[in-house]
């Protein structure tokens, strides 16, 4: 039995709607709230001074995107084309912050009032960005050279952000791609439902397709179970931001400094993870988690782990089993489970996944709302920057350890992930030509036909035809 839910129209590229609806601008002043709105006089002298620092830029183009919350467009450049007088100041005030939008997008507002979720991002583009620069900055009394440190710092954000909730175990982290087909995103509609019913809170990276779907589905199961107060956290990052716009569910934002940081708040706040169909990003999420789930620390770790899609995905499913079975061994398949086409059975595995990792928390005395047990190595957390001299120097070679290869194989994902919708990435292609990966020729075959497969199943990008930014070396 499966949940019917009408057509959506943001399926794919030809499908969805221009970037914005309107080019019109509003001026506006805003007045934060939720974390913002007592503050002492230094505090906001800090706040202004981060914000009017080298950040400046930064904060102008996370806010962008957060104003044109709902855009299909994953082109990081579109809007700041289209709203070149676009700008942001943050001033004090002894009553605390003000915001002052100029020449801001005009869908954001109704009647020449601001609508409140998208006011709620502006404050929590502001909130992360000033807390990464004067908590996480030069100054910071912490070791961001440790893993320890680095964890610490996870944390740290999460609770400024109050994303982190002691209750019972209920948030389910969906990946998946932003570019996915019709059927694709009814799908994560549907699974979201079936998670909703049972109670679940979700988690995305914000944006558009598998990441607005399961958030949109959840919507109706917890109207309908009358849940108060229901969690739609997104996690984001500045240097995807821009192409990933939040989508208008999201009712927490929290922008981590790197997608290493994002990635770890991922598996730190999850009681359970969905995989759905993807590109290059949600491939360098799985590696990410097999990385740390291979781990013998981790043997014990209760983690629900289900690669899920419609029947029309299946074989999406099996290419990337195949490729994980080929590099990271048949031993990291037991950390996932494959269930195709069946919404009801992915929210009951999940449901008693989650009863199963808060019996495993209270016997190991770990909290509810961060997975303090997991072992993450540092070779995962330690920020990786895109070059060309970084990408040919990755080591794709058999013989490693799992969890060591599954880091490096995350880093070549995370590389194409920078040059097909990051600026710098877009910049370091721009300047020197296609990513070139080397590795062991049959590694180099797999992958060079996974990242194919992505390519024809218009995977890689939605806006524009792709051109493919890496050239696998066999």
């Amino acid at each position: 039995m499966k949940t019917e839910f009408t057509k959506e129209e943001e399926s794919r590229s030809a499908e969805m709607p221009p970037l914005l609806a309107t080019t019109d601008t509003v001026s506006a002043h805003l007045y934060p709230r939720g974390g913002l709105d007592i503050l002492s006089r230094d505090e906001v002298a800090r706040l202004r001074d981060a914000s009017a620092s080298g950040m400046h830029e930064l904060l102008k183009r996370c806010a962008l995107a957060v104003l044109t919350t709902g855009s299909t467009s994953d082109d990081p450049r579109a809007a700041a084309e289209i709203f070149k007088s676009f700008n942001i100041q943050v001033t004090q005030q002894d009553r605390g912050l003000r915001i002052d939008l100029t020449d801001a997008p005009a869908g954001a507002f109704v009647d020449g009032d601001i609508i409140r979720g998208v006011a709620e991002l502006v404050y929590a583009v502001v909130r992360d960005l000033a807390y990464a620069a004067t908590d996480l900055g030069a100054d910071s009394r912490r070791d961001l050279t440790t893993s320890h440190g680095l964890t610490d710092s996870v944390f740290d954000i999460l609770r400024n952000a109050r994303a982190l909730v002691p209750v019972d175990p209920n948030l389910i982290v969906c990946w998946g791609g932003h570019s996915i087909s019709r059927e694709e995103y009814i799908y994560t509609k549907q699974v979201g439902y079936e998670l909703g019913l049972r109670g679940l809170d979700i988690c995305t990276g914000c944006g558009p397709g598998a990441m607005k779907g399961p958030m949109k589905g959840a919507t109706i199961a917890h109207a309908k179970q009358r849940k108060h107060r229901p969690r739609y956290i997104g996690l984001t990052e500045p240097g995807i931001i821009a192409a990933e716009s939040p989508n208008p569910i999201v009712n927490q934002l929290v922008i981590l400094p790197d997608i290493e940081k994002r990635l770890e708040a991922f598996v730190r706040m999850a009681h359970g993870i969905i995989v759905f169909p993807g590109g290059v990003g949600t491939a360098e999420e799985i590696l990410y988690l097999l990385g740390i789930l291979t781990r013998e620390e981790n043997k014990d770790i209760s983690f629900p782990l289900v690669f899920t899609g419609p029947a029309d995905s299946a074989s999406y499913f099996e290419k990337i089993d195949q490729f994980i079975r080929l590099t990271l061994g048949e031993e990291a398949t037991k950390h996932y489970k494959i269930i195709v086409d069946n919404p009801i059975e992915v929210a009951k595995y999940m449901k008693a996944g989650v009863r199963q990792v808060r019996e495993s928390r209270i016997a190991n005395k770990d909290s509810f709302f961060f997975n303090w047990s997991l072992d993450i190595p540092l070779d995962l957390q330690k920020p990786f920057a895109p070059t060309h001299e970084n990408m040919a120097s990755l080591d794709l070679h058999f013989g490693r350890e799992a969890s060591a290869l599954a880091s490096d194989l995350r880093r070549a994902f995370s590389g194409i992930v920078a040059g097909n919708v990051k600026e710098e990435g877009l910049r370091e292609i721009e300047k020197h030509g296609p990513f070139k990966i080397h590795g062991d020729p049959k590694m180099m075959e797999a992958l060079d036909d996974l990242l194919r497969s992505f390519v024809a199943q218009r995977r890689m990008k939605i806006s524009g035809e792709y051109q493919p930014c890496y050239e696998v070396v066999r």
